[in-house]
């Protein structure tokens, strides 16, 4: 994959709603609440919020309920349009809290200026083989004091699905390779990130980590399992995992939270 390749748009209906499907599984929906719960503990009330790559604006419907307002920048007019299907059966309130813009990631302060509150970018970096230049906008879209959010894949744990559901070999290729052998909805192969990497390129751009979660310690390996009537619990058991060592160390998911210190 090039740099930047998840980025072409793409009138793909077929693949939004495969995404969409996606967040109707018990992993789908525990990333958002864990990454919600996370964000809500940190940010501030009645925060101004970009999401870069916020697709179906699933994340963004979940800020906008406890009062945030969200841009969501995306490339794909397909995914766009997911959401806008999905905020058409809102409450108007909740819809106007939500802003849907198209456009690539690189360009953000460009297309929708700068001084947000929070910048999220939740599982974009898998799509890229150079984060830095998206970091980069992500840190300057935001305002000084201002939160960035960055959910990525984490390159320390990938031998974990595979070895946890006795897929063995594919374990050992993955530890061999330090590469996931496993294809997205996308039907290539995402990359994952080593966290200290990721935390070194936001510093180099004035965004300094001061919290971090590991997103899915547990039951990353149910896959597309539906979401059961335990969800609470499996969140709770999930949060507190994910907010200690050296449970988070081993999830599929990292989520650093970093404080933008430029003037």
């Amino acid at each position: 994959m090039t740099a930047n390749a998840w980025l072409d748009p793409t009138d793909n209906v077929e693949l939004a709603q495969r995404y969409a499907r996606h967040g109707d599984t018990l992993r789908g929906t525990l990333r958002h609440a864990l990454v919600t719960r996370a964000l809500l503990t940190h940010l501030p009330p009645a925060a101004r919020l970009l999401d870069i790559g916020g697709g179906a604006a699933v994340q963004a419907r979940e800020l906008a309920r406890a009062g945030h307002h969200v841009t969501v920048l995306d490339p794909d007019p397909a995914m766009l349009a997911q959401a806008r299907d999905a905020l058409d059966r809102e409450p108007a309130e909740l819809q106007q809290r939500i802003k849907l813009v198209q456009g690539v990631g690189e360009d953000a302060p460009d297309l929708v200026g700068s001084g947000f509150d929070g910048v999220l970018c939740h599982g974009v970096l898998l799509y890229v083989d150079d984060p830095d230049p998206l970091l980069g906008a992500v840190v300057a879209a935001a305002r000084p004091g201002g939160l960035v959010s960055v959910l990525a894949k984490n390159a320390a744990a990938l031998a974990m699905r595979p070895g946890i559901e006795g897929r063995y070999h594919d374990a050992i290729s993955v530890l061999d390779t330090d590469t996931d052998t496993e294809t997205n909805l996308l039907g290539a192969t995402s990359r994952a990130d080593d966290r200290d990497h990721i935390i070194g390129l936001l510093a180099t751009h004035h965004a300094e980590v001061t919290s971090w979660y590991g997103v899915r310690v547990l039951t990353d390996h149910l896959r597309d399992a539906p979401v059961p009537p335990d969800f609470d619990t499996i969140l709770e058991l999930e949060w507190r995992a994910g907010a200690r060592d050296p449970y988070r160390h081993v999830a599929r998911l990292f989520h650093l939270l970093a404080v933008v210190s430029r003037p």
